[in-house]
């Protein structure tokens, strides 16, 4: 039976979660220890690429509610998160930005059970590139819309 994660109800629950997840992945990586460049316990790092992965699913899924996507319409595949980056003006960065989330933390990390520190930490500096963007332009958005209705 395929487990379902819960979904955000609101682009500020789907930001915070992704801040939350991502600090508590982090969290995770700092308490095991490193040996040759290699995390010496792959359990942990498991348990800490999936919670980093659905870091960067829900930062896209804050942005795609932020566009007026209802809950129950969000991506649930790799590809229709892929589909809907596309969408993005400028998503170079973002498409290649995910796509090391997705190779790094969820394949190699999660399944294949790969410890090696730099591969990790490549993946996770991809996920905070992804949750920066969107909470900037939140906040962009935010500023922008408050100078609108002071006028």
């Amino acid at each position: 039976m395929e487990k379902i994660r819960e979904r955000p109800k609101s682009p500020e629950e789907a930001i915070s979660e992704a801040k939350r997840y991502f600090k508590n992945a982090k969290n995770i990586l700092k308490e095991i220890p490193v040996e040759y460049e290699r995390y010496i316990d792959s359990k942990k790092v498991s348990e800490a690429c999936a919670i980093g992965y659905l870091a960067a699913l829900l930062a896209i899924d804050a942005y795609l509610l932020k566009k007026g996507k209802e809950t129950g319409d969000l991506p649930t595949k790799f590809s229709e998160y892929m589909k809907e980056i596309g969408k993005i003006p400028h998503n170079g960065k973002l498409k290649a930005c995910l796509n090391t989330a997705y190779e790094n933390l969820h394949i190699l990390g999660y399944y294949r059970g790969g410890t090696n520190v730099d591969m990790i930490k490549g993946g996770f500096k991809a996920v905070k590139v992804i949750i920066d963007t969107f909470d900037k332009l939140f906040n962009e958005k935010e500023k922008e819309y408050g100078k609108k209705r002071k006028t």
